[in-house]
C-alpha cells in the first residue's frame, strides 16, 4: 500500500519537477543569491542528479557513494540538465518498480568508502526522506531562484500569484 502510495506520488512530482526545470532560462543559468550558494545551474542539475540516487537507494542495501559516479556535464547547459533528468527519471521509475512492499522495511545504509554517512534506516524511510523530500526542498529554493531574478513560476499545485 505504501509502495503504491510512493509510485503515484513520484508519477505526479516528477512531472511537476519536469515543469520546474523548463522554467528554468538558460540566461540565468549563472544567477547565485549569494556568493556562497549554488547557482541556478547548479541546483537544477542538483535537482536532476537526486533522481539517480534512487537506482543505488531502492536496488542495494548498502549505497556506497565513493564507488558510484555520474556524468553530468556542465551546469551551464540547462539543455543538457533537462536531458539529465529525463535519464534519471526513468532509471528512478524502473528502479521504484521494481520493488516489492516488503523492500520498504529493508534496512539501508549509505556509506563513502568505510564511513557511513547515513542510515541503517528503513528503506521507505529513506525515499521519503532522502529522495522525494530531499527534492520537494530544492525545488522550493529554485521557485526563489526564479522568482529573485523576475522569471515566472509554473503552477506545480494549482495556479501560482503570476497566473491570476
Amino acid at each position: 500500500m505504501m509502495l503504491e502510495a510512493l509510485i503515484a506520488e513520484f508519477e505526479h512530482e516528477a512531472e511537476s519537477t519536469r515543469k520546474l526545470l523548463h522554467a528554468v532560462p538558460a540566461s540565468h543559468v549563472k544567477f547565485k543569491p549569494s556568493p556562497t550558494s549554488w547557482s541556478m545551474g547548479e541546483l537544477a542539475q542538483h535537482i536532476a542528479t537526486i533522481y539517480y540516487w534512487y537506482v543505488g537507494t531502492l536496488t542495494q542495501d548498502e549505497y556506497d557513494m565513493s564507488a558510484d559516479s555520474l556524468e553530468r556535464g556542465s551546469p551551464e547547459d540547462i539543455h543538457a540538465t533537462r536531458e539529465l533528468f529525463e535519464a534519471n527519471v526513468e532509471k528512478a521509475r524502473e528502479a521504484l518498480l521494481s520493488l516489492k512492499e516488503e523492500d520498504l522495511q529493508t534496512p539501508w545504509v549509505m556509506k563513502s568508502g568505510d564511513r557511513t554517512i547515513m542510515g541503517p534506516f528503513p528503506r521507505g524511510t529513506v525515499a521519503r526522506g532522502f529522495l522525494f523530500n530531499h527534492i520537494y526542498h530544492h525545488r522550493g529554493e529554485m521557485i526563489v531562484y526564479l522568482r529573485s531574478t523576475g522569471n515566472k513560476v509554473p503552477g506545480l499545485y494549482g495556479p501560482t500569484y503570476e497566473d491570476s
